[in-house]
């Protein structure tokens, strides 16, 4: 418990703090979170966070305790902070609509989310104490990309990136901006020139497709992945718990 003023939590992070520079705040493994309080059920009605797609973060942002750059936060770590947010103020109970997937019916179910667990850390992570650069050879163009785990601040850049695009009016797609902002080099050239040129022109698509597959299941995260059983007894197994700002909110009004 800390010594302020409100109850707080420590909170594991599946990146067990590896990935953070030597003496970072989350090298530890941990981060202190407070109890959700009126102040941030009043930050998830802002809507212009909403609109803006900042709600969440302000949210973890008002709850953490722990002393960092918010920007350094790796995607995955963040997600568990979310879910350990929601559990800690509402209980595991989130209850949502869904379509029965054999009646078309909409029904009320509930998922229960203390089966949330963050994922065992990858065999191939292992070893990278206060490194964040890992190495994955395509298979099949034989190109070596090196690459990072995605924090916040990274992805803050991409949106960035995809206002500045679509005021010159470039379609250019959310998924090739992420990978241009994950890999850090093409075959050893790290220039961002470089590497943006093989991402848009020359990136297989079923390398690309390896390559996501790859970073997914390496990267430490929470496993969001959970069986939901309907009212007749049918269960959709494998179901991905949508975090929206729903998520928040615990009495289901229909």
């Amino acid at each position: 418990m800390s010594e302020i003023d409100f109850p707080t939590e420590i909170i594991d992070l599946p990146s067990k703090g590896l990935f953070y520079p030597e003496g970072h705040p989350l090298a530890g493994g941990t981060i202190e979170m407070k109890y959700m309080t009126a102040k941030e059920e009043e930050i998830l009605t802002n809507q212009n966070y909403i609109q803006k797609g900042l709600v969440l973060d302000k949210l973890i942002q008002s709850l953490i305790v722990t002393d960092f750059n918010y920007k350094d936060l790796l995607i995955g770590d963040k997600n568990a902070l979310l879910f350990a947010a929601r559990v800690l103020a509402y209980g595991s109970d989130y209850s949502l609509k869904m379509i029965h997937p054999e009646t078309g019916e909409e029904e009320v179910v509930t998922i229960d989310l203390s089966k949330v667990d963050v994922k065992p850390l990858h065999s191939v992570l292992e070893g990278s104490e206060g490194i964040n650069n890992f190495e994955f050879i395509l298979p099949h163009s034989k190109v070596t990309l090196n690459f990072k785990l995605l924090s916040h601040g990274d992805e803050l850049a991409v949106r960035e990136e995809l206002r500045g695009l679509k005021k010159v009016k470039k379609d250019v797609g959310e998924n090739l901006v992420r990978l241009e902002q994950m890999i850090t080099a093409v075959n050893g050239e790290t220039e961002k020139a470089k590497i943006r040129n093989f991402v848009r022109n020359q990136f297989l698509a079923r390398d690309s497709r390896e390559f996501r597959n790859y970073v997914k299941e390496i990267s430490p995260d929470v496993d969001s992945r959970v069986d939901v059983e309907f009212a007749d007894g049918f269960v959709r197994e494998g179901l991905e718990v949508p975090l929206t700002v729903n998520f928040f909110w615990p009495d289901f009004n229909s």
